[in-house]
């Protein structure tokens, strides 16, 4: 990345001023032998504990520290047993038999049932893109005693054990019954589960950090880890999560070892921290992630398709992915409503985004619409570089083709709590946010959560659309891959003219670690356990 002169040398006065905050950091805990304590950045701060009812990642990696799942996908993209030790699938492949591994305890000392699985599984699909199609295809679901359980369909569905061992938001973890009976749409606040860490509630603070304490009752598998399948094997005592949203600070913590783990380094500062021979910087996500941009479908003006048509018309991707990204090397371009490099991804129908940029077109299309000057809200985190930089990219475009635009600045948690309001913006809703998805999240139909036109069912933002309900159902029901491809290339023009949410870039943020680090896992979640400290 080329960075103008008084730019770099203001973050780097920004760098000194954390690196004198930093020194005086005070990391409240239990004093523990040197490499016991793992120090990490998160992403955001974790507001919700409940990675059933959000599907942003905070929650997600909070998820995959203090639960378990039946299956997991490995880096291979094959489906593997976690808390499963065998299952069979009778011959009209409409029975799904599985019975637990032996070992299984929750936090609270209580033994794993098949009455736990059964009800944490229907509590996912009730919310999960990919469980809401389970859900249609379930006759029942029985516990054939505490161990063994049993999945009977209406008809045949392939797709099973895929989502089950979904890798991302929103992941099927397995939570107590009395947890899992909590209504799907009213978040949890009891974080007990049965996986490699403990959260510690009472040290929990919101804003600052988060504690977690090695489950020395867990039992790992004994294949190497994988994504998130095969042996979770927790090498410290104690994980402490510090919310730190200053990026300088943050740099500066972790250059003076204050910290260990930076999860996400903004593209402006890995020269900052990739100085530090002590330091290693890397980039972890074999396939990178998608941004996207994100209409309020239910509220004036993106009701109308006109207006969402018209912020396509003029926005450029490679915009965004400078901003993201910082250069070429780290971001792209991504035509495609299916993660780039992965075999749904096509370019049919994105002409639509990548033909000429139409100011002219686009003032029109408003005017066609009928706007009236109504406030726009566009939401950002100022705590998220990914977000806040696609969205000052949108605030731009917005008043370029005359709209009136009103940038809501907050932070992460603040974010993902007001997306979930269906009220107009003069009553706390919103009209456009950012975020971003991790590659395999919307590498297929099955799994692609902002593609759905269901209305209510939909995520955030809530689209309607039939036809592409229609062609997703056809696409589960396809016969063969070429058939798959050829219904998503269908589903892709389609949204590409009722605009659902527009894909802004394909990119890969780096992640940075104190060399006395080792066993980081290459994977699109960053995941805790096997990460050794000396």
């Amino acid at each position: 990345m080329t960075i103008g002169y008084p730019k770099f040398h203001a973050r780097l006065q920004k760098v000194a001023l954390g690196l004198a905050l930093a020194a005086g950091l005070a990391f409240a805990g239990p004093a523990l032998a040197q490499g016991k304590l793992l120090k990490f950045v998160p992403e955001a701060d974790l507001r919700s504990l409940d990675p059933i009812w959000t599907t942003a990642y905070i929650t997600r990696n909070h998820g995959y520290m203090v639960y378990d799942v039946l299956f997991a996908t490995d880096a291979s993209f094959k489906v593997q047993p976690q808390m499963v030790d065998k299952w069979e699938v009778s011959k009209d492949n409409l029975t799904y038999t599985f019975t637990l591994r032996d070992g299984l305890k929750f936090h609270d000392g209580a033994p794993v049932r098949a009455a736990d699985c059964i009800a944490s599984v229907e509590r996912w699909a009730k919310r999960d893109v990919f469980g809401q199609r389970l859900g249609e295809m379930t006759e029942s679901w029985t516990a054939v005693n505490d161990k063994t359980f049993r999945l009977k369909l209406k008809k045949p569905f392939p797709y099973v054990l895929e989502a089950l061992a979904k890798p991302s938001s929103n992941v099927p973890f397995i939570m107590p019954e009395r947890v899992a009976k909590t209504d799907a749409f009213t978040a949890i606040t009891d974080a007990t589960g049965s996986g490699p860490f403990k959260f510690v509630k009472e040290q929990w603070v919101p804003g600052n950090k988060v504690v977690y304490v090695k489950n020395t009752d867990y039992v790992p598998r004994k294949e190497a880890p994988s994504w998130g399948a095969g042996g979770k094997v927790v090498k410290v005592d104690r994980v402490e999560w510090i919310y730190i949203p200053d990026s300088a600070t943050a740099a500066a913590a972790l250059n003076t070892g204050e910290v260990d783990w930076w999860q996400q380094v903004p593209v402006d500062l890995v020269p900052v921290v990739a100085r530090n021979k002590d330091i290693k910087v890397e980039s972890v996500d074999p396939l990178g992630s998608i941004g996207l941009l994100r209409f309020n479908h239910l509220q004036v003006p993106f009701n109308n398709v006109k207006m969402r048509q018209a912020v396509q018309a003029v926005l450029d991707q490679n915009d965004y992915a400078i901003a993201i990204a910082g250069d070429a090397k780290n971001g792209k371009p991504c035509p495609s409503f299916f993660t780039c490099g992965t075999p749904m991804a096509s370019t049919a129908g994105s002409e639509a985004l990548t033909g000429k940029r139409d100011v002219e077109r686009a003032k029109a299309l408003v005017k066609e619409a009928g706007y009236k000057g109504e406030k726009i809200v566009l939401m950002t985190a100022t705590d998220q570089p990914i977000v806040n930089s696609q969205a000052l990219v949108t605030q731009e475009l917005l008043r370029k083709i005359g709209l009136n635009v009103e940038l809501a600045a907050s932070d992460w948690g603040t974010l993902i709590t007001r997306r979930s309001s269906k009220e107009p913006v003069e009553k706390g809703g919103w009209s456009i946010f950012h975020t971003w998805f991790v590659g395999p999240d919307i590498t297929t139909p099955a799994l692609n959560s902002p593609l759905r036109g269901a209305g209510d069912k939909s995520w955030f933002g809530w689209p309607t659309d039939a036809k592409l309900e229609e062609l997703r159902d056809a696409w589960f029901n396809a016969p063969t891959l070429a058939d798959q491809k050829k219904i998503a290339e269908d589903m892709q023009r389609r949204a590409f003219e009722t605009v659902p949410y527009i894909p802004t870039a394909q990119f890969i943020i780096p992640t940075a670690y104190r060399s006395n680090l080792s066993g980081v896992i290459n994977s699109p979640v960053t995941f805790l356990w096997n990460v050794e400290k000396k």
